[in-house]
């Protein structure tokens, strides 16, 4: 967590030399995105200064304890007890702040639905999936934009693309990472026997332009003409888009738009959080013995949840996490797992508290 936000303090410092460069503040659009993420860091940074502080205040305090001066050690005997209490407050204030790692407190990020193994009845799962987000992101008020989506005839989702805004966000979402089991009882079943089906999910930060460098040398664009439904545009005009990263092999297709313009802005967003995203699991790799104590690996491959219909029971694997409340948890409510989930966060960091 300290390595966190050393991380972030010094991620919040190089902002501000950035928007003080002459460069910078004549391009308004790496100025606007410069100005947004070191707002996004000022309250985390001013509270971790904060925390330094009243830490070098308490150091001095221990250096007048050892102090020939009486005068001086009971000074230090008064204060410091009320300096600890302060900078354990502080403390935990910041371990509220960056419970779900380093870009929890990201505004911003990409959910990605796909179809696994079971056919149409993921791809209704998928689509499951999704309704139940939408309906979490009204209630807490966030903003959803479909980036794109892939549906299939009997009205599932073999793949689609999301894009959430809304104060926190990701720090909420990322939990959702990973492989989501269904069971239940198809409607096209005619024995009434359970199916087992699958989709997974990926939740990606949206990084700002400043962050993520690319430029037209980086990747490869391609522009062909849309197939599937969409009107007679789709025959006739050569508006859909395919990115592919030349250094990490990384490609995203869009053809929802009619505009190849549009379809170019949204393959933009995604490709630039996949890169984020493949960038910051190589720099996790690198540190996976810090993240031991986390809830779950964040590998996407991993079964983190079951649905059970004739049960109306989900359970979350990584937290032994059991509820009875799969109707309301596709309604929306989304809260009772990701609170159950951030609490386990909390005290595994809690557990790790190293406040000198």
């Amino acid at each position: 967590m300290r390595k966190m936000l050393d991380e972030k303090l010094a991620r919040f410092e190089e902002l501000e030399r950035q928007m003080s460069d002459p460069g910078v503040q004549a391009d308004s659009g790496r100025m606007a995105a410069a100005a947004r993420e070191h707002g996004s860091l000022a309250r985390l940074a001013t509270k971790y200064r904060r925390f330094h502080a009243c830490n070098d205040e308490i150091r001095q305090l221990r250096e007048m304890l050892e102090s020939d001066d009486p005068e001086e050690r009971e000074m230090a005997e008064l204060e410091l007890p009320e300096l600890k209490e302060r900078r354990e407050a502080l403390w935990n204030e910041l371990l509220e702040m960056t419970i779900g790692g380093q870009d929890a407190n990201r505004a911003r990020c990409v959910l990605e639905i796909r179809a696994g193994t079971g056919g149409e009845e993921a791809a209704l799962f998928a689509r499951d999936l999704y309704e139940m987000y939408k309906k979490h992101a009204e209630t807490k008020g966030w903003k959803v934009e479909v980036l794109y989506s892939s549906p299939t005839e009997l009205g599932g989702l073999k793949e689609i693309s999301l894009a959430f805004e809304g104060e926190g966000v990701y720090r909420e979402l990322q939990y959702e990472s990973g492989g989501h089991r269904v069971q239940r009882v198809p409607e096209t079943e005619a024995k009434g026997r359970i199916h087992t089906s699958a989709a997974t999910v990926a939740v990606l930060p949206e990084p700002e332009d400043v962050e993520i460098d690319l430029k037209p040398d980086d990747y490869r664009k391609d522009i062909y003409h849309a197939s599937g439904p969409g009107g007679q545009h789709v025959n006739k005009t050569a508006s859909a888009v395919r990115l592919t990263h030349h250094e990490t092999g990384i490609a995203v297709a869009m053809q929802d738009e009619k505009s190849q313009h549009k379809n170019l802005a949204k393959a933009l967003r995604i490709l630039k959080s996949r890169l984020y995203d493949h960038f910051q699991s190589q720099e996790e790799a690198k540190r996976a013995q810090e993240r031991k104590t986390m809830v779950g690996s964040g590998d996407r491959s991993q079964r983190i949840r079951t649905y059970n219909f004739p049960e109306n029971r989900v359970t979350d694997h990584r937290i032994n996490l059991t509820l009875y409340k799969l109707d309301q948890i596709l309604a929306g409510n989304v809260q009772y797992l990701t609170d159950g989930l951030i609490d386990h966060d909390r005290e595994q960091l809690r557990g790790s508290m190293d406040l000198d």
